[in-house]
């Protein structure tokens, strides 16, 4: 359904055209940039396929109907390599979206205590570092060995919180029934919240693994229009763009992806 609603598969591009899966912010938006100001005087053209969910992305690269797609992290791609069976790639970071939690009912982490209820992404890494974040400001404790793909079950003291698991793009929408929300950076940016300015904790960027990439299926690392794409990606014109959109809220983070 959401294959038929962003027109994926659909033919007419000729072979010098990219199509590429993003979420729409801030993905899309920084490959609009690079259509708009960088891509036609290097002889690249890119056809930009919206998404809004975290699966479709993966899977329409894997089948080819996409040649790559930018809108996630390693720690979640090894993830859905491993539970999918798929054989997608990361080319080069682009950029990191700081998690954070937010409030419209609390102004401090003080006011976050027993009873109240906090709603984080339910899928396994973006819920997992969710809670690492409220492990590291004391709102929980983790049970010892923790790993980056904690779940419920791996809170040893919950110190009264409560839980509501829903998909990473429905969290913001939360927050007017819940007393805090976990939110991804993607997603606080569509909601108005910027982590910088908006979040009563968020994650720091150095250091930090979840940074977003171009991705491919396995084997397409070497196509030109790929390298091409990863080097303006990584270009100052890039990083100018991110930083004057985004004001912190999105960082640019470029160079290989780690292992």
């Amino acid at each position: 359904m959401a294959l038929i609603g962003y027109g994926v598969g659909q033919g007419g591009e000729d072979e010098q055209t990219l199509r590429i899966a993003a979420s729409p912010t801030p993905h899309a938006e920084i490959l609009e940039y690079v259509e708009k100001h960088l891509a036609e005087k290097e002889g690249l053209k890119l056809d930009i396929r919206r998404f809004n969910d975290y699966v479709v992305p993966n899977t329409a690269t894997e089948s080819g109907e996409v040649d790559a797609n930018f809108f996630q992290h390693k720690p979640y791609l090894d993830d859905f390599n491993e539970k999918q069976h798929t054989h997608i790639r990361p080319v080069v970071n682009v950029e990191l979206e700081p998690l954070g939690l937010y409030s419209r009912k609390e102004k401090s982490l003080e006011g976050i205590g027993s009873g109240a209820t906090v709603a984080v992404p339910n899928d396994s890494t973006n819920e997992g570092r969710s809670l690492h974040l409220l492990d590291e400001h004391g709102l929980i404790e983790l049970k010892p060995g923790a790993g980056p793909e904690a779940t419920l079950g791996d809170i040893a003291d919950a110190k009264g919180l409560k839980f509501k698991e829903l998909e990473a793009a429905a969290v913001p929408r939360a927050l007017d029934d819940v007393d805090a929300a976990v939110v991804n950076g993607n997603y606080a940016v569509d909601a108005g919240l910027n982590p910088a300015s908006d979040a009563l904790v968020a994650e720091k960027a150095e250091g930090n693994p979840y940074a977003n990439f171009l991705a491919v299926k396995e084997g397409k690392q070497d196509d030109p229009r790929i390298r091409k794409l990863a080097e303006l990606l990584n270009s100052p014109q890039v990083k100018k763009f991110i930083e004057d959109k985004y004001q912190g809220a999105i960082e640019p983070v470029f160079g290989p992806v780690g292992s």
